[in-house]
């Protein structure tokens, strides 16, 4: 089967979206399957791991650390995670896992494997597969058929390993129960805050600022900085060169039908007026009251984008609450539902989704359309030449990049392939010096660079790119006299923080002899404020999300109604004294028992797997490379 999928297969190249492979590939990294090159980072029961495993895991979460982190992240953030240590554990614990489904004799045949990769949709045209597509993407990945094979056929292989040791993993409805009786339980307390910015009779002396600057020099350094030159083969500067056949137009329309079939959408607006998902059924009906009111208004002939903007409770109301067009999967169901039922001109009954009760006004249905191939010949130039462009530009790049392993300057290899050299000034980490689409990207890049080191290809939206980091500056400590209002500014607020706690401590004591809240927040011109009932882990109703106050609130009762000590949060110090409990809803349980189960079990797995992989760990004779064990 699966020679039969390369036998016709085609080169033709399609650039594709990989999300349905890349996901894995990250999870696991790309490498066990490469050939074991000499070098390595670790042996596992006498099984080597190489470097090249080691550097695509650890490339690998580091993308996901600039994904989430953006230009933010750091190479004193990527130290902190310890992604050195994350990506080397990563890969000991896969071949752990490979040689226990081993030992237990777990195999995948042929037939599985071949059936599971047809149901990649990173594989299929249409929902079905496509030979051609198989064979680009894996073009795309620079994997050839038989080591992708061999890698998914290692995925599934420890997948049904997972699902073995976890198959038989069960909630009771008693757990589930008693997780609802704690997570929903709600406390109620009375409190007082004290905020450091109230503190405005605080002197600095000019030698108490010295040594503040002093100890906390660290805190004034410069930003480090670096200096680039870079190659750019920009894909709008091949588009001339690139040509494309009538075929080529007619071959993609047929392989991606899909892309051309317009769905039926809908034109409304609505007037929304919001409630809480968990609201009480009480609250949902004199909501629903109100917006039966509105109702009538539309109903006897008042302007329903007037109402609207009067009404609604979504930003939509700037535009009279009209939401555009917009097909059935694009809302939540009862609101598409209504709205794909009513006729033109027609105004609904209040409809309730779980953001509150809409009142829906339809303006039009567009019925579902198909592009024909004169009609969509345009997109298709366009995205083939666009397509075709960036390959080009990607075969110069390669080939510079080829051109570059002897270790040449970056400029004398522009002028030996008689290209421009670009050049930056110095920039920070965030790259907001460079005038560049992806600055922030490009910045990362060139701090990961070692001096006068280039970089692989990289792809920055506009073009390729190839970096070399020319010079860098480290950070340095600035001059007092050069930060001084920053000094005042820290030590302010520290003095501040400083006082609010030992008043805030003061009080306690004060309310633990037997003085009333009041009586002793008098006399630090503080009020006392109830909170009002919460959940754990919600927000405070005015407070807000202070998760140490949430925390030791639930702490408290009546027998033992303050805490040990003061409270630091992020919007001030908190004396907090229990005033009340109560139970969550008895019949609330019913309608969250499926969600609680589902959490619950994923925690047990999570938990049980967790213990049984340290214990293979434990039983195993593991060692580690001098350099890796960072």
């Amino acid at each position: 089967m699966l020679r039969l999928m390369r036998d016709y297969a085609t080169s033709w190249l399609i650039k594709l979206l990989l999300g349905a492979i890349v996901i894995v590939f990250i999870f696991w990294g790309v490498g066990s399957f490469q050939e074991r090159r000499a070098g390595r980072v670790a042996v596992v029961n006498g099984q080597p791991i190489d470097v090249a495993a080691f550097n695509r895991t650890y490339s690998n979460l580091i993308e996901q650390y600039r994904q989430r982190f953006g230009s933010n992240l750091t190479d004193d953030m990527l130290q902190m995670f310890g992604v050195k240590k994350q990506a080397l554990e990563s890969i000991v614990n896969q071949e752990l896992l490979h040689q226990e489904a081993q030992k237990l004799k777990f195999r995948v045949s042929e037939a599985e494997l071949a059936e599971a990769i047809r149901q990649i949709p990173a594989f299929q045209d249409a929902g079905s597969f496509d030979p051609r597509r198989y064979n680009a993407v894996l073009t795309q990945l620079r994997l050839s058929p038989e080591e992708f094979e061999a890698f998914q056929q290692e995925a599934m292989m420890i997948d049904r390993l997972r699902t073995f040791m976890l198959g038989n993993v069960k909630v009771s409805e008693g757990e589930a129960r008693a997780w609802y009786d704690w997570q929903d339980a709600e406390v109620n307390l009375d409190y007082v805050r004290l905020t450091p910015e109230s503190y405005v009779d605080i002197e600095l002396a000019p030698e108490a600022l010295k040594a503040y600057y002093e100890k906390h020099q660290d805190n004034y350094k410069t930003e480090p900085q670096v200096r680039a030159a870079y190659l750019v083969f920009n894909f709008d500067a091949y588009q001339d060169r690139v040509s494309v056949a009538e075929d080529d137009l007619r071959d993609y329309y047929d392989l991606h039908s899909s892309e051309f079939e317009k769905p039926e959408t809908a034109e409304a607006r609505h007037i929304l007026f919001k409630l809480d998902e968990g609201a009480s059924a009480e609250d949902a009906a004199k909501l629903k009251q109100k917006a039966i009111e509105v109702l009538k208004l539309a109903q006897a002939g008042q302007d329903f984008a007037e109402l609207a903007k009067q009404f609604s409770e979504c930003p939509s109301k700037e535009r009279g609450g009209f939401l555009g067009a917009f097909t059935r999967d694009a809302m939540v169901a009862p609101f598409a539902e209504k709205a794909f039922s009513m006729k033109a001109g027609e105004i609904s009954e209040p409809v309730r989704t779980q953001f509150g009760w809409h009142i829906i006004k339809l303006e039009k249905i567009n019925p579902a359309v198909v592009e024909t191939l004169d009609q969509a010949k345009a997109g298709i130039l366009q995205k083939l030449k666009a397509e075709r462009a960036k390959s080009m530009a990607f075969d110069d790049a390669e080939a510079a990049y080829e051109a570059s392993t002897d270790g040449k300057d970056l400029a004398k290899l522009a002028q030996h392939l008689n290209l421009p050299l670009q050049t930056t000034g110095f920039f920070s980490r965030q790259g907001a010096e460079i005038d560049l689409t992806e600055a922030d990207r490009f910045a990362a890049e060139a701090f990961e660079l070692a001096p006068m080191a280039i970089s692989d290809i990289q792809d920055f939206g506009d073009g390729y790119y190839l970096l070399q980091a020319t010079e860098k500056k480290p950070a340095q400590v600035q001059p007092l006299e050069t930060v001084a209002a920053a000094v005042r500014a820290d030590l302010l607020r520290e003095r501040q923080a400083e006082q609010a706690g030992k008043d805030a401590e003061a009080l306690l004591a004060e309310v633990r002899q037997g003085k009333s809240l009041n009586q002793a927040a008098a006399r630090f011109n503080a009020t006392p404020a109830e909170t009002g009932f919460f959940k754990r882990n919600a927000a405070i109703p005015e407070i807000g999300s202070e998760q140490e106050v949430a925390a030791t609130a639930f702490e408290l009762n009546a027998e033992k109604p303050l805490p040990e000590n003061v409270i630091k949060g992020a919007e001030g110090v908190y004396v907090i004294r229990f005033k009340a409990r109560r139970a969550p809803e008895a019949d609330g349980f019913e309608g969250k028992k499926a969600e609680i189960e589902a959490t619950l079990l994923q925690q047990k797995k999570s938990r049980i797997y967790s213990e049984w992989l340290g214990q293979i760990r434990s039983q195993s004779e593991i060692t580690y490379e001098e350099n890796y064990q960072e």
